[in-house]
């Protein structure tokens, strides 16, 4: 179990599975850079945040719903969380764009029900992602495999912050749309790579005499 002062926040799941140098500018080195892809995601998290909770055909739904789990030593806010009469509970997370190949959403979805749980000793099968581009939800089932993948991140992260430690950027494709990219400099180190290539490859052609 986890203190109070040791929990650390949900969207840091999402930051440390699509880049763990990302994660660690952002939490360990609190570097933060706007785009527009930050600046569209801020909106529509704001437009989520900004309903009022309501009731409606048995059903209550909350905005801005604080959640934690000292299990994981997770904290965040839920966007929306639906109650239904029978008490069933489902969260639902708001996402810029459109639903990704890897599971970064789903985590970090993941994350906040199991909060849920652990909050209010409810069992929930499934959530909800909600997407800006396509304006549709997508369901998320909550099984075995996405919450270990969760748990397992969970871990990775504190192991992460614990460290103090950023690791080494690598210039990768996804590097392209990355807010951070003028503070990371992954082009530097794909350069000094290539050049540290290129000093093996001479000294390995080189005889024995010529090394000397």
């Amino acid at each position: 179990m986890f203190a109070e002062s040791e929990l650390l926040p949900i969207s840091a799941l999402q930051h440390l599975l699509f880049c763990e140098r990302q994660c660690a500018l952002i939490h360990i080195e609190r570097q933060w850079v706007e785009n527009r892809f930050t600046a569209e995601g801020a909106i529509l998290h704001r437009a989520a945040h900004s309903g009022r909770s309501e009731r409606r055909k048995g059903t209550r739904t909350v905005r801005s719903l604080p959640v934690r789990s000292l299990e994981l030593g997770l904290f965040g806010i839920a966007d929306v969380v639906s109650f239904d009469k029978t008490g069933g509970v489902r969260p639902v997370e708001y996402k810029r764009g459109k639903p990704k190949r890897n599971d970064c959403d789903r985590v970090q979805l993941c994350a906040q029900a199991l909060c849920l749980e652990e909050m209010l000793g409810v069992s929930i099968e499934r959530a909800d992602l909600f997407y800006g581009k396509t304006r549709r939800r997508f369901i998320v089932e909550l099984d075995a495999g996405i919450r270990d993948k969760t748990r397992q991140a969970a871990v990775q992260l504190h192991a992460l912050i614990r460290s103090g430690k950023s690791p080494p950027a690598e210039l990768a494709p996804k590097c392209k749309h990355c807010s951070l990219r003028p503070v990371c400099m992954p082009e530097l180190a794909a350069r000094s790579t290539s050049v540290r290539a290129c000093l093996d490859r001479s000294l390995a052609s080189l005889t024995d005499d010529e090394r000397r």
